[in-house]
């Protein structure tokens, strides 16, 4: 997702979630500014890396974005339509 950002001159904002540790060298651990870099995300972007496992922050992330707001538009369609 990074790397087709690089069309845009870089993402806006970023959430890397994983267990990958900076340390060790490899891609998945490295920091944000490491994209900033390589023009994958704005020196001016809003990121953060989370440590852990994805299977337990995704669906978190979701239900606080995504899901959150398919239940705002469910309330509106229903007051517009009298159910």
């Amino acid at each position: 997702i990074c790397n087709a950002n690089m069309m845009r001159n870089g993402a806006d904002y970023a959430v890397f979630i994983n267990t990958a540790q900076e340390f060790d060298g490899s891609d998945s651990g490295a920091r944000p500014d490491e994209a900033v870099s390589w023009g994958k995300i704005r020196g001016s972007a809003k990121t953060v890396k989370v440590h852990c496992d994805a299977t337990i922050a995704f669906p978190l992330l979701v239900a606080e974005s995504f899901a959150s707001r398919r239940v705002k538009e469910k309330d509106v369609t229903a007051k517009v339509s009298g159910r």
